[in-house]
This record gives structure tokens, sequence and C-alpha cells, in this order.
């Protein structure tokens, strides 16, 4: 396993320095879901720029913010944008999140991102609970990363989506009144869309959302012993599913338009830890 506690050691000390108290949560926000950090408390904040070493956002929609913030006494890490692998980025810099996450004391994360909807029962505007997943293109690189796990590393590897999570979310989701769907969550390498063939192919494997994000970070997690659990944004169809032609735009618009209703479950899911 690469070790990532010397290689990401300065920026370690310097967020436990910056923000000393022990978060309950931590929660990274993916495309277009960002303004959540708005709705909180901010109690503290700084650009990852000013950390040594920490990958540069070079997506529109991922602001590149830590933020240490409160909720009816609920204290969250947040992760005010993602580093995506598409972006030429090591894994070992994609999954720095998590670490951090794991370094900071913080048992519990959640995922957020933007995802395409290849089911029928999934339409833009809705959301979903990742009930499994397909990580089939990055598991070479995952195993350079972590080794060979031996047999307790690999029962963790089952543990995500954390069954306990879900339910809070499940919960969470019934309480707010909001519809939240489910499904399985299909991880791409990206950068570019997914062609209709091969949305077809994911059909016709189980696939039910589409993204190019998460699997990777909720791997690792699990591996480290984090719960973890991952909520997506159907934010478009997935290319053949209509004749609408796909782009980061829509992914932005469609994410601004189900924000209340984003806000209010995971607010909900804070205060249920």
């Amino acid at each position: 396993m690469i070790n990532l506690n010397f290689k990401y050691k300065e920026i370690i000390n310097k967020l436990t320095e910056l923000f000393p108290e022990k978060p309950d949560i931590a929660i990274i926000l993916g495309s277009g879901l960002g303004d959540f950090a708005g709705s909180i408390r901010v109690k503290n904040a700084i650009s990852t720029s000013s950390l040594p070493g920490y990958p540069a956002s070079t997506i529109k929609g991922h602001e590149g913010k830590i933020i240490h913030g409160e909720y009816e006494g609920r204290k969250i890490l947040m992760f005010q944008g993602r580093i995506h692998f598409y972006e030429g980025y090591l894994l070992s810099q994609c999954i720095l999140p998590v670490f951090i996450t794991s370094k900071m004391g913080i048992e519990k994360i959640l995922f957020t991102n933007a995802a395409g909807g290849i089911s029928e029962n999934l339409m833009p505007g809705d959301l979903m609970l990742t009930t499994s997943f397909n990580g089939i293109s990055i598991k070479k690189e995952l195993t350079d990363l972590i080794g060979l796990p031996d047999t307790n590393e690999k029962n963790n590897f089952l543990d995500f989506p954390s069954a306990s999570f879900n339910d809070i979310i499940i919960k969470a989701a019934v309480t707010e009144h909001i519809e939240l769907k489910n499904g399985v969550y299909w991880y791409t390498k990206g950068p570019s869309y997914e062609t209709p063939a091969e949305i077809r192919m994911i059909k016709k494997f189980g696939g039910d959302a589409v993204g190019m994000s998460t699997v990777h970070e909720a791997i690792f997690a699990a591996f480290i012993g984090l719960k973890a659990a991952s909520i997506s944004c159907v934010t478009n169809y997935a290319a053949g599913i209509s004749n609408k032609k796909l782009n980061h735009a829509e992914v932005t618009e469609t994410a601004n338009l189900v924000k209340d209703k984003f806000e209010r479950l995971v607010k909900r899911v804070i205060t249920s830890i």
C-alpha cells in the first residue's frame, strides 16, 4: 500500500490544527451540489489551493474548498469539490478526501454525485440511493493503491454501501416525504460521456445509473473501516436513452432544480446520525 501518511502528512497536520473539533460526519459534494455548503453554519473553511500537494479542482461546479461546519449541533467536514480520476490525477490523489476523513477520526462519510439515468425507473431530478456498484474499470488501480488485502480487509469491501447508514438515509427520506429511488451505480473512467452502445451494455449487466466518481472513493473508505453511503442526483438521461445531447450545463442546471429536496434530505441525515 502507498504510504499516504507520509505523502499527505503536512495536509493532515494543517487541517487538524485548523479544525480541532472532531466532526460527526464527512460529506463530499458532487457536481452541481456544492451550494449545500451555504445552507449550514460555516465555522471555518480553507481553499484546497493553500494546502501543499492538494490537487487543484478543474471542473466547473467544484469550488475546491474544505469546510468545517455545523447544523443543529452536528459537526460536519465538507469537501466542496471532488478530485476526479479523469482530470489526470493518480488514484492516491483522488481518494485524499477519504484519507483525510479517516485521519480526523470521522466514522461516517456520505458521497454525493451527479449521475446519468439508465433504468426506466429513473428520470432527471430523481435522487438515488446506491444499493450496489460496479467498478470493473478501476480495479487494477485500486489494487496498486492498497496492495493485496488480507481476509479481514476483503470483508471490509463488502460493507459498501453500509447497510446501517443506508437505513438512516431511507428513514430520513420517509420523514421528509422525499421519494428516494435506489439502484446500482456504475463507474466509468471518463473523461468523455459513455456511448449509447456502452449504456446498452451497462443496462444489460444491471447498472441503473452511471457516473465518473464515488466508487473508488467508497471502496477505499470501506477498506479502511469507514461507514460509507452514496446518494446520486440523476441529472440527465444517459447517452441513447433520449435524443438529447449530453452536456455538463444540463448536469448543473438539473442539480439546481432539486437543490431544496437534496438539502432537506442531507440535513435530515445529518441530524439522524
